[in-house]
């Protein structure tokens, strides 16, 4: 059975209400990517994001007659979502032997978990964690079955031409940088702000993002150089705005480990789903053919950007 119980000594009175439950990050990056306004609901394999350019040229006034010029291009990127699904089987009579008997009802027949409302909580907040680093994370051809659903940003980005990769001397101090350190970690976030292109660095959804470790590392950077007001306020999870500028640096855990920083608009992200917070939605039933609760849920997502000429990357 799915139980794990291998490691609980058989029953001794325990308080038995007391089941708690880890604390789970959540799936940070599709809530802002949501709260853009850039979700694709109905996507049931792929779907192009569509994107239409013009330029214009100025010409001599003050005379008649007509030279066209110009010329209006539409272009297409493609976001294609994984399928995936969540399965797993309970046996609650598993549980008679440990201090969880004391949850279970009376007979010996269980249609039910006794503890379905932590279990649904975690389970949700779970997946919702592993979406989070499939986002960024996410390769088809990785090994890993959390992360070959569908392809990431950090792959979509890294294979995308005209990304500016702000890891070079012109843009950071001591560049090309091969780790992200206390003391050169200001140097380069100031270095991925100084790369933004000119046409985007004013939009009002730019950010840069970065994992939780190197924010960190910079909010720390910045306390002991008193370079700005710290707060104890200021989370792992948290952001803040960059110094002297008024673009906000964001944590997010699906960058944890990757020692990536990225500055983007959040307009230029793209999420695909076939029902808008499909992978929240689950199902807890008694399967009573085989005498044993289940757990089932099912969703689409897939990720892309749709000018990647207008991200900034540092990637080491």
């Amino acid at each position: 059975m799915s139980f794990s119980i291998s490691t609980l000594s058989n029953y001794t009175k325990e308080n038995e209400a007391q089941l708690v439950t880890s604390s789970v990050l959540g799936a940070k990056t599709a809530a802002l990517i949501k709260s853009a306004g850039n979700v694709m609901v109905g996507v049931k394999s792929a779907e192009t994001i569509n994107i239409m350019d013009t330029d214009a040229f100025f010409q001599a006034g003050g005379t008649c007659g007509w030279n066209a010029s110009g010329t209006t291009t539409f272009t297409q990127r493609t976001v294609t979502v994984g399928k995936i699904k969540v399965q797993e089987a309970l046996c609650p009579k598993a549980l008679e032997a440990k201090y969880l008997q004391k949850a279970l009802p009376t007979g010996s027949q269980y249609d039910s978990i006794p503890f379905e409302q932590d279990y649904s909580d975690k389970k949700a907040k779970t997946i919702a964690s592993q979406l989070e680093t499939a986002i960024w994370n996410g390769d088809t051809t990785s090994a890993n079955g959390n992360l070959n659903k569908f392809d990431g940003f950090i792959k979509l980005i890294g294979a995308a031409s005209g990304v500016v990769d702000a890891n070079v001397s012109g843009f950071i101090s001591g560049a090309p940088l091969s780790s992200i350190t206390a003391a050169n970690v200001v140097s380069l976030f100031d270095g991925v702000y100084k790369a933004i292109p000119a046409k985007v660095v004013a939009a009002d959804d730019m950010v840069i993002v970065c994992g939780q470790d190197t924010f960190r590392t910079y909010t720390i950077a910045l306390k002991n150089a008193n370079m700005f007001q710290y707060s104890i306020d200021v989370k792992a999870d948290a952001e803040f705005v960059l110094p002297g500028t008024s673009i906000k640096v964001v944590a997010l855990q699906g960058l944890n480990g990757t020692n990536d920083v990225y500055a983007m608009r959040l307009s230029n992200l793209f999420l695909g789903t076939d029902l808008l917070n499909e992978e929240e939605k689950f199902e807890i039933f008694f399967a009573k053919e085989a005498d044993e609760v289940r757990f089932a849920a099912e969703f689409k997502m897939g990720v892309n950007v749709a000018f990647p000429d207008e991200i900034v990357k540092v990637a080491i």
